[in-house]
């Protein structure tokens, strides 16, 4: 389908003419002649989507997801125009692209994943804070002055300047301001304590310590607590070395049987 530039119905000079094409194609029903048209007309404001998409380049999105983004958004506007309402093709298509564009900003670009409701409040925000340091000079507005004007909570507000600082992740490895001596995030985190491993073992052995012989338990109090040897627990206790050896051996085995059967 060969077009031609409408200088009278379309402010940008290449603009096609397709007021005919939609026309006809609101009169044909599903199958491959439609298809075949519906295809030419995508192909015809082609140039006009890459054009818009050609507007976000430089935010951190490669130009190449931009153009497929915009076409998808062309596809969408394609589909969803009615020639009947008498309104230009390209003032409905316009603002149907640069949404889609947007919300692929809006929905793929944050490092982490935040609820739409957050990113909404974001904008609100930032359009309201924008508006605001034109008319207060010198400093920034505050919570109130924000939520009085844009018509939100001061609740609302706080999240939505936290979302400010939220669009992209910090590294573990970045520097802290102000450290002098390279200290970073990842420096201020902790780490397992495997202490805590001990003290979970102890409060699980102490019932059943408590349940052994009183002998056998001042052998692997000796041995364990005292930090004892063996052979001063066997002059202490009058009894061999030997003795003493398979004691404690006997003793931790069943001890740690007994364990195991209740953690299971």
């Amino acid at each position: 389908m060969r077009t031609q530039a409408s200088a009278t119905h379309h402010p940008h000079d290449d603009a096609p003419d397709t007021v005919e094409a939609f026309r006809r194609l609101a009169t044909l029903p599903p199958g491959q002649q439609r298809d075949a048209l519906r295809e030419e007309i995508v192909e015809s404001w082609l140039p006009m989507a890459e054009r818009l998409a050609g507007r976000f380049r430089n935010r951190g999105e490669s130009p190449e997801d931009l153009r497929q983004v915009a076409a998808l958004g062309l596809v969408k506007a394609v589909d969803r125009y009615d020639p009947e309402l008498g309104n230009a093709f390209e003032s409905y298509a316009v603002p149907t692209i640069t949404g889609e564009i947007k919300r692929h900003f809006r929905d793929h670009m944050w490092t982490l994943h935040v609820p739409r409701r957050v990113q909404d409040l974001r904008n609100r925000v930032r359009f309201a804070s924008q508006d605001l340091s034109q008319t207060i000079p010198g400093r920034r507005p505050t919570v109130a002055e924000i939520a009085e004007h844009a018509r939100m909570s001061e609740e609302d507000v706080l999240t939505g300047l936290e979302a400010l600082e939220s669009f992209t992740a910090l590294s573990l490895d970045a520097e802290l301001p102000g450290s002098a001596d390279g200290y970073s995030l990842s420096d201020a985190l902790g780490s397992s304590d495997p202490a805590l491993d001990t003290v979970i073992d102890r409060e699980a052995v102490k019932p059943r310590l408590q349940a052994l012989p009183e002998r056998e338990r001042a052998i692997l109090y000796m041995r364990f607590f005292s930090d004892m040897t063996q052979s001063r627990i066997a002059d202490e206790l009058g009894i061999s070395q030997m003795h003493v050896s398979r004691l404690i051996s006997r003793c931790c085995t069943r001890l740690r049987d007994q364990i195991m059967r209740d953690a299971a």
